[in-house]
């Protein structure tokens, strides 16, 4: 008679454990590049000030919840042969508790609250605060710095404790401005101008996000903040505020493939043409990454951009010009000098 091997229930169950472990911790990492819980900002330091109020209040109540409730479990569990306890209808004295204890608890909360909501919707601005127009398109973002005459796409460059001001403006639907280390996240609403108010305390890199939902390529709209210390931010300006530079080799035909294609129609590129569709492409190889955060800024990646943008981007608004490969690579080249 044979024996059937028995299954090895024991290892599968153990193995299951352990990739759920394996999994629930690897998703408890607070300090992302998308994390709120880490603040560079003094915006973020009120918001998260609020968290950790509702956090201790929250657990709190959660730990004195689950205590009586075990007394009760264990003090007045059913007992073999023992009588039926008192019957109690109605207790004014726990009634009465029970509705002012969460009224205070609330109170507690709503009022740093409320005081946090008035601070990030202040109007007045912060004296000697740098003001940045942001616009937000589908699917990438375009910054302007009026008081420096400065424009860039996708990549904001802020100087380490000086006051932001953001005013958010929406040219065609509604997109929602969300950079969670710096803290905010207010909606981009067309024909209504709404502001974030901050201070960046690190220098450093810090990832955005379009968060609501905004058509075919919305996960798509990412952006970069890039925090610098105030001399290495005033040598950025200083970059952006000089012409484009002049093409040379390969670029020159670049250059004579993007004058007469529809690019001009589209791109600002200082000198050369001034489309207002499409991101500023005037200092374009300054950033290290294009289409909104998705792809490395290298002549390879551009070239297939030019060729074929939807491919690379889903929905993307810019359209495929069957340009040759030749041409492709020659406004890549071109692009791709303009530093």
């Amino acid at each position: 008679m044979s024996r059937r091997p028995t299954q090895p229930h024991g290892v599968c169950l153990r193995a299951v454990l352990v990739l759920a472990a394996v999994v629930i911790v690897g998703g408890c990492a607070f300090d992302g590049p998308m994390s709120t819980l880490v603040a560079r900002s003094d915006l973020n330091h009120s918001i998260l000030g609020v968290y950790k109020i509702i956090l201790w209040a929250t657990s709190i109540i959660g730990v004195l919840v689950f205590a009586i409730l075990a007394v009760v479990l264990l003090r007045y569990r059913e007992r073999p042969g023992a009588a039926l306890p008192r019957q109690i209808h109605g207790h004014t004295t726990m009634e009465i508790s029970w509705t002012i204890a969460p009224a205070l608890i609330l109170l507690i909360i709503a009022i740093p609250t409320i005081q946090v909501i008035f601070k990030t919707q202040s109007a007045a601005a912060p004296k000697n605060a740098l003001e940045v127009t942001v616009r937000g398109w589908q699917w990438w973002w375009e910054f302007r710095y009026p008081s420096l005459d400065v424009v860039t796409a996708n990549e904001v460059h802020l100087p380490v404790g000086r006051p932001v001001v953001f005013s958010l403006e929406g040219p065609d639907v509604i997109h929602s401005l969300w950079i969670p280390q710096l803290g905010g996240k207010r909606d981009v609403v067309p024909g209504r101008v709404n502001r974030i108010t901050l201070t960046p305390e690190a220098p450093g890199e810090y990832w955005g996000q379009c968060a609501e939902f905004c058509g075919t390529s919305h996960a798509n709209m990412m952006l970069r903040v890039i925090v610098q210390e105030p001399a290495a931010f005033d040598a950025w300006v200083a970059t952006q505020k000089a012409p484009a530079p002049e093409p040379a080799g390969d670029a020159v035909a670049g250059k004579e493939v993007f004058a007469r294609s529809a690019c001009v129609g589209c791109h600002t590129i200082r000198g050369v043409s001034a489309g207002v569709l499409g991101p500023d492409l005037t200092h374009f190889a300054s950033r290290a990454l294009f289409g909104a955060g998705l792809w490395p800024t290298t002549v390879e990646n551009v070239a297939a951009w030019v060729k074929d943008p939807p491919r690379l981007k889903p929905g993307s608004k810019m359209p495929n010009l069957h340009l040759s490969d030749a041409d492709s690579t020659a406004v890549a080249a071109y692009l791709m000098g303009l530093k």
